[in-house]
């Protein structure tokens, strides 16, 4: 058989907290800043938590990341 491999790029994007949860950051907040306004910058600072419904799929992508 194969070896599990982890996906590198889902590797770099997130990361798994001490109480299971992953951190990612935060979207739409990389280029075209002219036009958004000063609250919806400040809104999308720091990192969020990885919505429940997407666990599955981190969890395909990160095989040993212990989730």
């Amino acid at each position: 058989m194969p070896k599990m491999k982890t996906k590198k790029s889902a590797a770099k994007r997130f990361r798994v907290r001490p109480g299971g949860t992953v951190k990612r950051g935060q979207a739409f907040k990389r280029h075209i800043l002219t036009k958004k306004s000063t609250k919806n910058k400040r809104h999308l600072r720091g990192a969020v938590a990885v919505h429940e419904t997407n666990m599955g799929h981190i969890k395909q992508m990160m095989p040993f990341a212990g989730l």
